[in-house]
């Protein structure tokens, strides 16, 4: 009997703190503690939305967005140049360099880190800098046609037109269909004094694509000797993009200063007025 009371007195105590527990649970509040996987899951997701908005030019959001993501994440090299990204369209030069830093850091193998790094020297004016970190992603990607086109502009820059001819070239035997470096090509050759080979290849990216860039610069090169068809293709060009009339464009665009002054005396023809005055007032009406 006492053997009994004993079992029935131990099992009320149970439920009795088996029943105060519960209630403890119900006043204590509850937190839920994210795990590391999940932390870097919801950095990613943040590092995602702030490239978006990038994207679609809400660069002050896309920073803010992409400094959460690092300071959630600071070991994901990928993070730290979405915030490179964000910072060079915020004209932070300085600090993006310092994120690619960090980026090279957690992982030297990474390409698109170079070619970063190369596109602020440009803005920055550091050419040479620019050859350095360009060379050094190639390393590890020696196919990418971008970044070879991208080294091929540094040396139109710099009046190097041998070199960037056959940088450009390398980047069109890799993609034939890639009229940018052939247009760029055509650029190179103008200035030096080879008009014929300048026409060839204006003519061959227009074929690929009928763009403004190439549009003007075969009129250009045809207002020496063919001036109504020069007329034709520069109407069409103005046409496809007002922002050609501008000589600070073309300069954007790396136009050398024969072709400039070609084109110059071209768009001064007086059949080309009224196209030049409706250009304007297209760039007056997007800015």
């Amino acid at each position: 009997m006492k053997k009994h009371v004993t079992r029935i007195l131990c099992i009320s105590l149970l439920v009795n703190f088996l029943l105060k527990g519960d209630q403890l649970k119900a006043l204590v509040p509850y937190y839920y503690l994210p795990t590391i996987k999940n932390l870097k899951k919801e950095s990613l997701s943040i590092g995602r939305n702030a490239y978006q908005l990038l994207y679609f030019g809400q660069i002050k959001e896309s920073l803010n967005l992409a400094k959460l993501a690092v300071k959630i994440n600071k070991l994901d090299e990928n993070l730290w140049l979405i915030l490179s990204e964000s910072q060079l369209a915020n004209k932070l030069y300085e600090e993006a360099l310092i994120s690619l830093k960090k980026a090279e850091e957690i992982n030297p193998n990474l390409s698109e880190i170079y070619f970063s790094k190369s596109n602020i020297f440009i803005k920055q004016l550091k050419l040479k800098d620019a050859k350095i970190s360009l060379k050094s992603g190639l390393k590890i990607t020696p196919e990418n046609h971008k970044a070879i086109f991208q080294l091929g502009n540094i040396f139109l820059m710099e009046k190097n037109y041998s070199s960037a001819i056959n940088i450009f070239e390398k980047a069109v035997k890799i993609k034939p269909e890639f009229w940018q470096a052939i247009n760029n090509q055509g650029l190179a050759y103008f200035e030096q004094g080879k008009i014929n080979k300048s026409i060839k290849l204006f003519e061959q990216a227009i074929a690929i694509e009928e763009n403004a860039e190439p549009l003007l610069g075969l009129a250009s090169c045809l207002s020496i000797k063919d001036i109504n068809s020069a007329i034709l293709l520069a109407k069409t060009a103005l046409i496809r993009n007002p922002k050609y009339v501008e000589y600070d464009y073309r300069k954007e665009q790396l136009w050398g200063e024969k072709l400039q002054i070609s084109t110059e005396k071209l768009l001064n023809k007086p059949q080309l007025q009224e196209d030049i005055r409706k250009a304007k007032l297209k760039i007056n009406q997007s800015s």
